[in-house]
């Protein structure tokens, strides 16, 4: 098993920055997609961004230009990196693990085995 805890929430005004973390338990082994997700209240979980063993990114439309993700794989932490965020922004942030699988231009919450509890993200204007 794989337990993942996130990181770096918190309350900032919109064109701010801020950095998410998802430390895992261990080092996950062979091919794997990490990924980031949020929701809102009522809302559904949308994928934002994710990266695979070999490095390979993709990122939703919405994270384009201001989001990158990263990886410390010798420290096992997952990283998004957000910056000129604005009130839409604001979500419960999810990291979340797909074992055996690379990089998809898309992610779906169904599709990852391995979540963390979430970080609250909140933007002001």
């Amino acid at each position: 098993q794989v337990q993942l805890l996130e990181s770096g929430g918190g309350s900032v005004r919109a064109g701010g920055s801020l950095r998410l973390s998802c430390t895992t338990s261990r080092r996950i082994r062979g091919d794997y997609e990490l990924a980031w997700f949020r929701q809102v209240p009522g809302g559904k979980r949308e994928g934002v961004a994710a990266i695979d063993a070999e490095g390979t990114i993709s990122y939703a439309d919405s994270a384009k230009g201001r989001f990158t993700i990263s990886q410390d794989i010798a420290a096992n932490i997952l990283y998004l990196d957000m910056n000129n965020l604005t009130p839409e922004d604001a979500a419960m942030y999810f990291c979340a693990v797909r074992p055996g699988a690379s990089c998809r231009a898309r992610q779906y919450p169904s599709d990852f085995v391995f979540w963390g509890q979430g970080t609250q993200v909140t933007v002001s204007s």
